[in-house]
């Protein structure tokens, strides 16, 4: 999957991330839930404090709207927050920061 540049979300189109839900220390089970009207090509998530966003954790998926993937954020590593970023059909981002994937179990993003 072609990987896309950085830019604003644009105002017509803003989507923002509305936590959810409750996980428990030994499930880093996250379910992204899409409620925007355009599909989700890209989910990054790296450890609080990395400088990299690693590789698309939906590859060649898609999250069409309305739809949704359950993820499993345990790395091994026993980090409990990440950064995500998601990236839609028509470029626009959006960057949570810090989710504790040990307490929050839904993430919707939502116009």
């Amino acid at each position: 999957m072609q990987h896309r540049l950085w830019t604003a979300v644009g105002a017509a189109f803003f989507a923002s991330l509305v936590l959810a839900g409750t996980a428990s220390a030994e499930n880093r089970k996250v379910k992204i839930i899409n409620e925007t009207g355009s599909d989700l090509n890209e989910f990054y998530a790296s450890n609080v404090g990395s400088k990299d966003w690693e590789e698309d954790i939906l590859g060649d998926d898609v999250v069409p709207a309305g739809g949704s993937v359950t993820i499993n954020m345990d790395d091994g590593s026993g980090y409990c927050k990440f950064d995500f970023k998601g990236v839609f059909v028509d470029s626009s981002e959006v960057v949570e920061e810090g989710i504790d994937v040990c307490e929050v179990g839904v993430v919707r993003f939502t116009e």
